[in-house]
Parts: C-alpha cells; structure tokens; sequence
C-alpha cells in the first residue's frame, strides 16, 4: 500500500519519457494552468462564503432550524441534527464546528453523535463542489445538478439516520 504513489509517479515519468513528452514543459503549462483556473475561482468562492456567513448573521439559520426541526423528527432525523443538515450543504468547517458541539454535548457514542458523523461524512459541501466544477464551463445552467444533489443528500441523511437507529 506504501508503494502506490511512487508506483504511479514511475510508470508515468516512463510512460511520458517513452512518448517522449518533455516533462518539466508539460508540467509548468499545466501549472500555469492551475494559477489560471484558481484565480477564476475566486469570485465563485468569496460569494459562497458570503451567503454561508449572512445566513448564519442574520438568524435564517435559526429561523429554518426551529422551522425545519419537526418535520426532520418525523423523517427520522433527530432535530438537533437540524442545523448540521442544513448547514453542511454550504460549508465544511461550519458543519464541522457544529458536528464538534454535538459530540461535546451528546457524547462519542450516543446515537445523535453516530447520525451526526455519518451525516457529516456522507455528505458534500454541494455549493463549494459546484463552484469549482461549474466555474470553467461556459454553460451556467447548475440548477438542476444541484437540486439533483441537495435532494439525493437528504434522502441519503434521512437513510443514514435509519442505519444508525438499527445499528
């Protein structure tokens, strides 16, 4: 298992040197290339960031949590997994900071804690995925992959809960 990484590195350094390619060349393009598509990013990103910290200011989070929570009961997601759900979608380390608390608050082993990590860890941030993949592409048409997603991670949360229940 050690070997992967210096397995692959030495069968393409040998595939590029049979073929003939000029590494550092192809390497340096494909960096510059890097730079470029990062930069692109930036816009994308920073709106991301924005709309996940006025969601959280402006008490949307709170609103949607006290809103959404028995409707998430009835499906089987225990409501203090509300804002996690919610949250995750738009960014990592928010999720992350209120997976933190549940563990703190309901302990390694309890049931809210096993449903809140296979959540956390079944799930994408679906907008910080989309800006990336979506930002080269000319066609800005990612409502439908999105919903796509945002409703197969919810089916996914709602079967995880179920799982965990009977584990």
């Amino acid at each position: 298992m050690v070997f992967i990484i210096p397995f692959v590195f030495i069968t393409v350094f040998g595939f590029a040197i049979y073929k003939k390619v000029k590494i550092y060349d192809e390497f340096s393009a494909g960096v510059k290339e890097a730079v470029n598509f990062t930069i692109s990013l930036i816009p994308c990103l920073a709106a991301i960031f924005m709309m996940c910290e006025l969601f959280e200011i402006s008490g949307l989070a709170d609103i949607f949590t006290k809103a959404l929570s028995p409707v998430f009961n009835f499906l089987g997601i225990p409501e203090e997994l509300t804002k996690l759900v919610l949250i995750k979608p738009f960014s990592g380390s928010g999720s992350l900071a209120y997976l933190t608390d549940i563990i703190e608050k309901y302990g390694a082993d309890s049931y809210i804690t096993r449903c809140a990590c296979v959540c956390f860890g079944s799930s994408e941030t679906v907008f910080y995925i989309s800006a990336v993949y979506f930002a080269k592409t000319p066609n800005k048409k990612i409502a439908m992959p999105v919903c796509i997603v945002l409703i197969s991670t919810f089916l996914t949360t709602i079967l995880a809960c179920l799982i965990c229940r009977i584990m």
